[in-house]
């Protein structure tokens, strides 16, 4: 069933011209994405759908009855009532039919309605009616659905009394999307709904989404959501739509298949063209090949002439360089107490950092990841434990908040004020390099949008050269192209980085480990964010297995069915072991032939001479034996199980 048409839509903020003749569907159980760049006109198309804003010309179609629900970027759910019961005035219909049920109940347990048999059959056909009607509004499960969806955004049993108007904006706005998820509207409309949410909540969202009964439409940044929930992509880019099937990685593909698809006709087209001008140019003039010159002209004049296609629009370029690097030993941190005002967040934090690690610092949300950080550069004090600093490391920090990027200078003032000796040329081929351009390098910093603002701290960032990186956040407000440029920048960065991070994709391309962040402690993972997922997986079910066999040598009389199914789990959890030692084994098998690939290169006179490629192999080679002997611990444990 068609939802919602959009015919021609024209949306103009005085004489600049934001959408052009946008064409977009919604069907029943669609999910569809919407991209494109920052300013691009994603949200302005969303608040005209919603009815938020005017547009000034073409049609919208929806037919009557379909109901859009619409969670504007960084929603706040602004009441003075408590969790719970501001959840419960979504339903506020149905609990006023479960009142007039009652009330009908109450009503038929009186005999004197019964010396009626009219009023009596009369009252049961209303009682049926409203039952069943209460029935398919969810009513028998209404509170169910609430305790669902709010333990799903992180909020449980003992938050239910809070009141809503104590919490802060990052709470406030996961209790709007809680309580929009639970309106159940025909089609939900979503601007940028990941923002504040932690990996968990993340996950749960996605699986939530999938299920949904409606139709969705989404703006987000995160590739990883959009690859798990959408089926269509629209591309809003130059004012205009194009709409690709399949989700955010098909639409890449796909992209990239039609533009190389046109410019091989372009290409093709403009070769003919040259053949022919070259033709006309040499015949025209001769009495034996006029006519057929004349022919040809006739022929280029009526060809409809292809346009170059377009590869995109403008991107960010930059690179991170390192005026030195840093010793081997970076940062160790142990026992380490993290908090405010003495007050503790977090305790018994152990881990190292070793030159050219990449790694992730996970968590859920207010554990302590963002203090941690600033911590480690000294904005707080530690609480108690001992942090210990390698020689020549040179740290530089990007705030997710963009704090200290608040002034009434301008772009290029700020720029100048953090790097006084460099020339205006220099700063301004920065700038240009991350999209300012013109007039935009006399823009206020105060006045510019999270997208502007995150590009500036970037190229503030880029011009300290600095050998250790610690970013919280750095994807935030970052579109999906200049995501990109992002992580191509950090993945030759020659320096260590340590990063906080919401974005699955990007911890997936970046880090070569991964560090949970706990109240009571720190884990380490050696991989990505997939082996850090897979891993917890596994921990957990041996978690869940080691608790059966504890129950299990109890003396208490077991069922067979019991017997059979931790049989079964037992062979589950034994291939399971079996599969990661065969991993383990080919992991050990890569990384030693690559040790003996770096010592025989130590032997050649080229490199043998050359000190720092001499330092810089050995350095590498006693980081690969590091990971080779975490890796055969691992093994050993392992083979020790199976045995």
């Amino acid at each position: 069933m068609m939802l919602l048409q959009l015919q021609q839509i024209t949306k103009y903020f005085g004489a600049e011209c934001i959408l052009s003749n946008i064409k977009l569907e919604v069907k029943s159980r669609d999910r569809v994405a919407l991209v494109g760049r920052n300013g691009a006109g994603k949200s302005t198309l969303l608040k005209i759908i919603a009815g938020q804003l005017s547009y000034d010309s073409g049609q919208i179609v929806r037919p009557k009855g379909v109901t859009i629900g619409y969670l504007a970027q960084n929603t706040g759910l602004e009441s003075n009532q408590v969790i719970w019961d501001e959840m419960l005035t979504v339903f506020a219909e149905v609990r006023k039919m479960e009142k007039e049920i009652r009330q009908l109940e109450l009503k038929m347990a009186d005999p004197a309605h019964y010396e009626n048999p009219q009023l009596a059959d009369s009252l049961f056909q209303e009682y049926d009616r409203l039952q069943e009607k209460f029935k398919t509004a969810g009513g028998y499960q209404y509170e169910a659905d609430i305790r669902s969806v709010l333990h799903g955004m992180r909020y449980y049993e003992e938050d239910y009394q809070t009141k809503i108007s104590t919490l802060s904006g990052g709470q406030k706005t996961r209790l709007a999307l809680a309580k929009l998820l639970l309106m159940k509207p025909d089609i939900l409309i979503l601007d940028e709904p990941t923002n504040h949410l932690d990996i968990e909540t993340l996950s749960w969202l996605e699986q939530y989404l999938q299920g949904y009964e409606g139709a969705i439409l989404i703006v987000s940044h995160d590739r990883y959501f959009l690859d798990k929930v959408v089926d269509q992509v629209y591309e809003l880019s130059r004012h205009e739509m194009i709409k690709y099937h399949g989700n955010y990685s098909q639409y890449l593909t796909k992209k990239a298949e039609i533009y190389e698809r046109d410019l091989k006709h372009f290409e093709k087209q403009q070769d003919e063209i040259a053949k022919m001008q070259d033709f006309i140019q040499r015949n025209l003039a001769r009495a034996s090949t006029t006519k057929r010159a004349q022919s040809r002209r006739k022929q280029l004049e009526k060809m409809q002439v292809l346009d170059r296609p377009s590869g995109g629009e403008q991107s960010a370029t930059f690179h991170f360089d390192i005026e030195r690097p840093s010793g081997n030993d970076v940062i160790k941190i142990n026992e380490a107490t993290i908090g405010y005002n003495g007050q503790p967040l977090a305790k018994n934090i152990h881990f190292h950092m070793d030159r050219q690690d990449s790694i992730a610092l996970v968590g859920p949300n207010g554990v302590g990841k963002s203090t941690l950080l600033k911590t480690l550069i000294r904005k707080l004090p530690l609480l108690s434990g001992q942090i210990d600093y390698g020689t020549n490391v040179l740290i530089g920090y990007y705030d997710q908040e963009q704090a200290e990027l608040s002034s009434n200078k301008t772009v290029l003032q700020e720029l100048w004020d953090h790097y006084p000796l460099k020339e205006e040329k220099e700063l301004r081929t920065v700038l240009g390099n991350f999209l300012f351009s013109g007039d935009d390098v006399q823009k206020i910093v105060s006045t510019l949008s999270g997208g502007e603002k995150a590009r500036l701290a970037l190229a503030i960032l880029m011009l300290e050269k600095a050998n250790v990186l610690i970013l919280d956040e750095p994807t935030n407000h970052l579109d999906l192209d200049s995501k990109e440029v992002l992580e191509n920048a950090l993945v030759d960065y020659p320096g260590t980085l340590l990063f906080v991070s919401h974005d699955r994709y990007f911890i997936n391309r970046i880090a070569t480990k991964v560090i949970e962040l706990s109240t009571e402690q720190t884990t380490e993972y050696l991989g990505d964010y997939d082996y850090y997922v897979d891993k917890k997986q596994e921990m957990k079910e041996l978690a869940e297995l080691a608790e059966k066999q504890q129950q299990k040598a109890e003396p208490k009389v077991q069922s067979n069915k019991r017997s059979f199914q931790e049989e079964k789990e037992l062979k589950k959890l034994e291939r399971q072991r079996k599969r990661r030692l065969e991993e383990l084994e080919q992991q050990l098998h890569d990384k030693e032939e690559k040790v003996s690939e770096l010592e025989e290169q130590l032997c050649l006179p080229d490199v043998f001479e050359d000190h720092e490629q001499v330092l810089s192999i050995n350095t590498e080679s006693e980081k690969l034996k590091q990971e080779i002997e975490q890796l055969l611990e691992e093994w050993t444990e392992l083979a020790e199980q199976l045995e």
